[in-house]
């Protein structure tokens, strides 16, 4: 298992078990994590799974893709250097740990 952390707005922290090969999104519904929407089930069509990883997390997460950067530019909240899709972050034994940040809004 993977062990993800989800940070709310409002600071609180909830860590989740995950299993490999599933993404950071299907972990958080998973899991009831709020403000993870997921308006498309994962197949990059919308910006409702948007989080922000932690910059520590960054090279392990890897790049946005091009396409990912496009639907990020139709987030809710904010992009910056950390923001992915987290349907676009598929876990794996090195993700043990990750924190992600979820944004103040989703749609």
């Amino acid at each position: 298992m993977v062990k993800v952390t989800y940070i709310q707005p409002d600071g609180s922290e909830t860590t989740v078990d995950a299993a490999a090969g599933e993404s950071v999104m299907q972990a958080a519904l998973n899991n009831s994590i709020p403000g993870i929407i997921a308006e498309c089930g994962g197949s990059m069509a919308c910006a409702t799974c948007h989080v922000y990883v932690a910059e520590d997390w960054l090279d392990k997460t890897g790049k946005r893709s091009e396409s990912e950067e496009d639907m990020l530019d139709c987030a809710a909240s904010e992009m910056n250097e950390t923001s992915r899709l987290s349907c676009q972050i598929t876990l794996t034994a090195a993700h043990d740990g990750l924190r992600v940040h979820v944004p103040e809004e989703q749609v």
